[in-house]
């Protein structure tokens, strides 16, 4: 059976394998029976979140019922976002965290992502032997999408509220935000109920927009996604600053005062500084990934800071920033991860930690917190390929590769890679001069088809 846990977990059509009911149960079972022999356990406790998509219910009943049918003990805190789960995981404590949610795809997609007890994402090993049970289910029942269950409702909103509270007691201590006008777009996701509340229990002047979920709005035209109305009604509104969730607020992008994007780059720039003035960057070095601009790493030379790069991912971000012992990391998609706080990233603790940076600079703007940052000309060329070959091996490609490299000179970067579910190259150049980085993304594009190219 193909590899169906990606580094988002289980993802797809909902109501289309491996997203439909039968399967869905065998996951439930599958995952209850891999957790009760771990931990020598009879009944381990699995707390379960989900987003706004109208298959999220029928989906969690489905896992709920595969679940207790082995034992476990699940409670459900309905409609939360992705870290509020792996927030509760950690301290109710749960065995683990189950979130229904496919972040930001559109409303017919859906998925499955565990967490452990840590608030890590699920190990590799138990992943593989879900995937087994699944393939040896012998014959998976089609039936009919689940009955939606009589919720506890005062027991999901009370596990909201905990989650809410953490965030604003423990994350956001002595936090004022008085005499801040802040626009909030909640991607009619998960972060719709939640993340209001949350900043105006804070002081601030909040103006939500898309937070009215009816199951297929999720991401439409709003989010993190899509940020030109947010950065229209930033203007319009004359706030200090515009977030952007997307649907399972795991992510948080921003547009400062003068309704300029600030993305996940320029976010973990302004954050280094704060965090290096407060003498709390530890190793004095962030993690990002391979897509980050060269901007970030040449402003946090500038400081004297280091930039350690890993691949496409917030798990292998997680990875190195346990690994190195270092305090910031994060995707230029706004995915922050501040491993003193939470090993999963949140994009609410994303808004809290930025926030508290701008509320202690004294009258600064979040346009004079990114100064700076300068984001360097990009172009992403993709090739269509016959095979995956390593790029050393074509000799006119790497010979090419080599001398771009030289002409760039610590002043822009190359990145050739294979795309890991489709047969593309692609070609990433950055650079200060746009007009010559699409020349040389041209050249290299023509060698790579030239080479293994499909005719």
């Amino acid at each position: 059976m193909a590899k169906l846990f990606g580094t988002d977990g289980i993802r797809g059509l909902a109501g289309q394998f491996p997203l439909d009911p039968a399967t869905i149960k065998v996951v439930g079972t599958s995952l209850s029976t891999e957790l009760r022999k771990q931990l020598n356990k009879h009944d381990p406790l699995i707390v379960i979140g989900r987003d706004t998509r109208e298959s999220g219910p029928w989906i969690e009943q489905a896992f709920i019922e595969g679940a207790t049918r082995d034992g476990a003990i699940c409670r459900s805190a309905g409609v939360i976002t992705t870290p509020g789960v792996a927030f509760l995981a950690r301290t109710l404590p749960a065995d683990a965290g189950v979130v229904i949610s496919a972040s930001h795809n559109p409303y017919q997609d859906n998925g499955i992502k565990v967490f452990s007890p840590s608030g890590k994402k699920l190990d590799d090993s138990i992943e593989r032997l879900i995937e087994a049970d699944i393939e040896n289910a012998s014959a998976l029942e089609q039936d009919a999408a689940p009955q939606l269950p009589s919720s506890d409702l005062s027991e999901a909103a009370e596990l909201r509220e905990r989650y809410l509270n953490f965030l604003a007691d423990e994350i956001a201590a002595g936090l004022s935000l008085e005499n801040l006008t802040i626009v909030i777009d909640c991607a009619n996701g998960a972060a719709s109920s939640l993340a209001p509340r949350l900043f105006a229990r804070l002081g601030a002047n909040v103006i939500a927009l898309n937070n009215e979920p009816d199951g297929r709005n999720i991401n439409l035209n709003c989010g993190s996604l899509h940020i030109e109305g947010l950065q229209q009604r930033v203007l319009d509104e004359r706030a200090d600053l515009g977030i952007a969730f997307d649907g399972d607020a795991d992510r948080a992008l921003f547009v400062d005062n003068n309704g300029q994007f600030v993305d996940g780059d320029a976010t973990l720039w302004a954050l280094a500084k704060y965090l290096d003035d407060k003498g709390k960057l530890k190793q004095h070095t962030v993690v990002a990934t391979v897509m980050s601009n060269i901007g970030l790493e040449l402003a946090l030379k500038s400081r004297g800071l280091s930039l350690v790069r890993k691949d496409v991912g917030d798990k292998y971000v997680l990875e190195e920033l346990l690994r190195s012992r270092t305090s910031l990391g994060g995707e230029q998609s706004g995915h922050l991860i501040f491993p003193d706080l939470s090993l999963a990233g949140d994009g609410m603790i994303t808004a809290l930690c930025l926030l508290r940076a701008l509320v202690e600079a004294g009258g600064s703007s979040l346009a004079q917190l990114t100064e700076g940052f300068v984001r360097y000309p990009q172009i992403l060329v993709n090739v269509r390929v016959t095979e995956k070959k390593d790029f050393d091996e074509l000799e006119q490609v790497s010979a090419l590769a080599q001398e771009i490299e030289m002409k760039l000179s610590g002043r822009g970067r190359l990145l050739l890679r294979y795309s890991g579910t489709e047969r593309l190259a692609r070609v990433m150049i950055e650079g200060e001069n746009q007009k010559e980085i699409d020349g040389y993304a041209s050249q290299l594009a023509g060698a790579i088809k030239a080479a293994i190219g499909e005719r």
